[in-house]
């Protein structure tokens, strides 16, 4: 199993140059530099989180543009998920603006919502969750998410914990940038331990979703 040294400077450069020259010709004469500064560091990072988190979805460089007015054809960041539930788990990425990472349910919608919701609104577990989120804000953490202008049907507007019933995603993301770590082995100790932060809100979701 070939061992991560951290993302090449020339992986982020990669991207700068993406999105300047977002076309066939430019990937073409730059897929080398994609697969061996890109796609192979993050296979070996995900390769060696999964001995603790599981196997991860390595994502492909290339957008679904049938529907979308935007017809550039490859993505501008490389991503990578571990998942635990049904659209929940552990995310890292690269990019032009360098590394973050995060954890939680990036999409629920119908029945998947409703149990969430269920979970944020009993004062057993909505307390839980609320002391999950606090000790990660505490711990740099951004909370982030979609959430409704109002309060979802057949909640009340006071609910105590309103700011939580009005998310429809849910997630808790750290920027590393360009710090000088993200090109060096030490980038994986920091999401190994950043994602353990994480484990108590991804298990949190998935036990909603069970």
């Amino acid at each position: 199993m070939p061992t991560f040294d951290g993302f090449p400077v020339a992986a982020l450069d990669f991207y700068d140059d993406l999105e300047v020259d977002n076309t066939k010709s430019f990937w073409d004469a730059h897929k080398k530099i994609y697969d061996e500064q890109v796609k192979a560091p993050m296979v070996a990072l995900t390769d060696a989180l999964g001995q603790e988190f599981g196997d991860a979805k390595v994502f492909r460089p290339y957008r679904d543009v049938r529907f979308a007015k935007d017809k550039t054809p490859y993505k501008t960041h490389q991503g990578a998920f571990v998942g635990a539930a049904p659209a929940t788990g552990w995310y890292v990425e690269v990019s032009a603006a360098g590394v973050r990472i995060g954890g939680g349910t990036y999409h629920a919608a119908g029945p998947e919502l409703a149990q969430i919701r269920e979970g944020m609104a009993d004062d057993k577990s909505g307390k839980v969750l609320e002391r999950i989120l606090r000790d990660l804000g505490r711990g740099g953490f951004e909370i982030t998410g979609e959430q409704l202008k109002t309060a979802p049907r057949g909640y009340d507007k006071d609910h105590p914990r309103i700011d939580l019933l009005r998310h429809k995603t849910l997630l808790g993301m750290k920027k590393y940038g360009f710090e000088p770590f993200v090109h060096t082995p030490e980038l994986l100790d920091r999401i190994r331990n950043d994602w353990r932060k994480l484990r108590p809100l991804v298990n949190w979701m998935a036990e909603q979703l069970s």
